[in-house]
């Protein structure tokens, strides 16, 4: 990746500090209640948890954002990249080639417990081409960028001077102040009728109604903001935290008084899909839900919900946001 300074950009290699806090929400720390024991059992046990004050982007990052960032460093995404074949012992060798994990619904109703049946590997599918070849991002540009691996969020993120979120600052910043609720902006998933994210609607993964008013992915913005002023913080993209994913939230629950601080959940070796030895791709947690989260299949439309993404995955359904801390 190149780091030639381009026109305005800080001679460190970073954006300025007027570029930086632009689009952004200051978020005064605080604790919190972090985590359900009512649904996932990987979101328990429910925990105290304390994060210091940062800011955070109003919105993921979008098209236009990221495609300032590659026009100004060259910078290559990992879905450009061919995987290399040590590091995918026994893969076939014409499944080698640059590409990524698309979103397309099957024509009958399937297995929901095969999600292959519905996620296809396209050749060519990255960040510019997010559907696969002949499927430009053109017309997109306030749209969530994806196809986002987790070095590709980081590299963008260093680039603007910013880092990318822990998950309790995630999920500190999507509660919006309403601590305990069950979504970001109440105790209704659709109160009086009205839809506050891009979620499914109809029988996943093969009825899209679409009563929300987007099949895919919405522009930023088009659904009302969280009490802090965040928009899309449940919905629309998955969104990459820094933490590692483990099973269960790392916390000693049994003891409310010792509250941590700025947690950083797992280490890297529990990252690791237990029921996939081969290849060996550790998982970060994501966190907020997507256009795909349906009633009948994932209801991870919450902010304490989470889920775990080999690092190196970006899928049509995976972005990211940054924050500024101190």
């Amino acid at each position: 990746m190149s780091l030639t300074a381009p026109v305005g950009q800080a001679s460190n290699g970073r954006l300025p500090e007027t570029v930086r806090r632009q689009d952004m929400v200051l978020i005064s720390g605080g604790t919190f209640r972090m985590g359900s024991d009512h649904h996932y059992p990987e979101e328990a046990p429910a925990h105290h948890a304390s994060v210091a004050s940062f800011w955070i982007d109003r919105s993921p990052v979008t098209n236009r954002d990221f495609r300032r960032f590659v026009d100004a460093t060259g910078y290559v995404t990992v879905a450009e990249i061919a995987p290399d074949p040590k590091d995918y012992p026994g893969a076939l060798r014409h499944m080698l080639k640059p590409g990524s994990l698309v979103f397309t619904p099957p024509r009958q109703q399937v297995d929901l417990n095969d999600w292959s049946q519905w996620w296809k590997f396209e050749f060519g599918a990255n960040w510019r081409r997010p559907r696969g070849r002949g499927q430009s991002n053109q017309g997109l540009d306030e749209h969530p960028v994806v196809q986002i691996a987790f070095k590709d969020a980081a590299a963008y993120a260093a680039w603007a001077g910013k880092e990318l979120p822990t998950e309790a600052e995630w999920e500190y910043a999507a509660r919006g102040g309403l601590d305990g609720a069950e979504f970001a902006w109440g105790s209704e998933l659709t109160p009086d009728g009205v839809h506050m994210a891009n979620i499914w609607q109809g029988a996943f993964p093969r009825e899209n109604l679409a009563t929300d008013g987007y099949v895919r992915t919405s522009p930023v913005g088009a659904f009302p903001p969280n009490g802090y002023g965040l928009f899309d913080m449940i919905g629309n993209v998955w969104e990459w935290t820094t933490d590692w994913f483990s099973a269960r939230h790392v916390t000693d629950a049994s003891h409310p008084c010792c509250i941590p601080d700025n947690p950083r959940g797992a280490g890297e070796s529990d990252g690791y899909d237990a029921h996939n030895a081969s290849p060996r791709i550790p998982r970060k947690v994501v966190k907020g839900g997507s256009h795909l989260c349906a009633p009948n299949y994932c209801r991870r439309y919450r902010p304490a919900a989470r889920h775990a993404q080999p690092i190196d995955t970006g899928m049509s359904h995976v972005g990211f946001r940054c924050v500024v801390r101190g």
